[in-house]
């Protein structure tokens, strides 16, 4: 924690959370906003449903890639730096997919979108650490994570919107002005968080060192397994709104957005539960208890979808509950996943990013696609993303019984 952390922001607290959610809901944004003009885009620029994938692919494998370095880098340069850069590159890109010509063009600079959102997020984990002691960064995180989705619940609504009334080109340059206004936020509010007498040495065998030394703790990778798959559960929806919500659902596009409100609801309503036991109940409680969540309603939305033919009255109501449990857990682990290695807190917030995002990569290329024309297979595959983060959870557990034992108040 920043020993002069109580100088650098004199604004509200909800003030400093809504700034550092907005950065990070700049990643699913950049997704939600034109999921609804995929069949505009295909259309406009004769692309196959496969190529109009690898825009989604190529932009979650930019985001994962980068996200290796983008906390490394900001624990040697601080976090200012890195969110600005993060910022202006992000605003080419988007000003470069409104103009793109055909889809391979698109895809290049929707790569390099994903390439810079990815500075966002990972930044503002470490700057809550960087701020908070424990007990008030979780309920910090937990504000974050309730103001950061208001944005994805309004982004598809705004992509059907600006599709419906101008064209898929209009989505992107909207993007480019959300990029503008976010640099000139942060460039005039963002403090450093960093301290001087906390930032690492830059030099590649010092970077190495520290990713050998997270990447060989089993604790760590456990933790980022058990924070980062299980999202998928719910993304997987996400990704294939277009046939879930299109083919199975018959929703038109303009509709899209109950999707990602019920998601969002569930989100919100799980994250601030999570602020309010925080100091109240030990990080293990709070985990066991949304993965109880999680597993209950990813059997319960199997075994309908099994029986039953799916149908908006009720298909959409396990996501926000999956959600919900989610939400609940995800803010404490995120916290244990940072308090291992104090000193690189940047540098694991990059690597937790990078194994989340590189399984949602996986899922958008190769899970998506494969189950997304079978509500049964997506529900199943939903429960398996779960199954995976609960098994990591469960065997960090059973070898490190003490992690998440204790109520921290300081």
């Amino acid at each position: 924690m920043n020993p002069d952390a109580q100088s650098l922001w004199r604004l509200p607290q909800w003030a400093f959370a809504v700034l550092l959610a907005v950065l990070g809901m700049l990643g699913p944004f950049s997704i939600d906003t034109y999921l609804p003009a995929f069949s505009g885009i295909a259309a406009s620029l004769g692309a196959t449903p496969l190529q109009m994938q690898q825009t989604l692919s190529a932009y979650l494998f930019g985001f994962a890639f980068m996200a290796l370095f983008h906390g490394a880098i900001s624990d040697s340069f601080g976090r200012r730096p890195v969110v600005l850069w993060g910022m202006a590159v992000f605003t080419v890109a988007s000003a470069g997919c409104a103009l793109s010509q055909n889809i391979g063009q698109l895809i290049f600079f929707r790569g390099l979108q994903g390439l810079s959102t990815g500075a966002g997020i990972v930044i503002a984990r470490a700057v809550v650490r960087d701020m908070y002691a424990p007990h008030q960064a979780q309920k910090v995180m937990s504000q974050i994570t309730i103001y950061f989705g208001v944005a994805p619940a309004i982004a598809p609504l705004l992509g059907g919107w600006l599709l419906v009334h101008s064209s898929w080109h209009a989505i992107f340059w909207f993007l480019t002005g959300v990029g503008v206004v976010l640099w000139l936020a942060n460039y005039r509010l963002l403090p450093e968080t960093l301290h001087l007498s906390q930032r690492q040495r830059f030099h590649p065998r010092n970077l190495l060192a520290g990713y050998w030394q997270l990447g060989a703790d089993p604790r760590f990778l456990l933790l980022a397994l058990a924070s980062g798959v299980p999202f998928n559960g719910v993304f997987l929806y996400v990704l294939s709104a277009p046939v879930f919500l299109g083919e199975h659902l018959h929703l038109l596009p303009q509709q899209f957005f109950w999707l990602f409100l019920v998601v969002i609801t569930g989100i919100m309503t799980g994250a601030w539960v999570s602020g309010r036991v925080a100091g109240k109940r030990t990080p293990k409680r709070q985990i066991r208890d949304g993965f109880v969540i999680m597993l209950c309603i990813g059997v319960l939305n199997l075994l309908a979808n099994v029986l039953f033919s799916a149908h908006v009255a009720w298909a959409l109501l396990p996501l926000g509950v999956f959600a919900f449990g989610w939400a609940m857990m995800v803010p404490v682990v995120t916290l244990l996943v940072l308090d291992l290695h104090p000193a690189r807190r940047g540098m694991a917030s990059s690597l937790q990013m990078f194994i989340g995002s590189t399984a949602n990569g996986i899922v958008a290329g190769l899970v998506a696609p494969w189950v997304m024309h079978s509500t049964v297979a997506l529900a199943g595959a939903s429960l398996c993303m779960m199954g995976v983060g609960l098994c990591a959870w469960m065997f960090l557990r059973r070898r490190w019984p003490q992690i998440g034992n204790e109520i921290i108040l300081l």
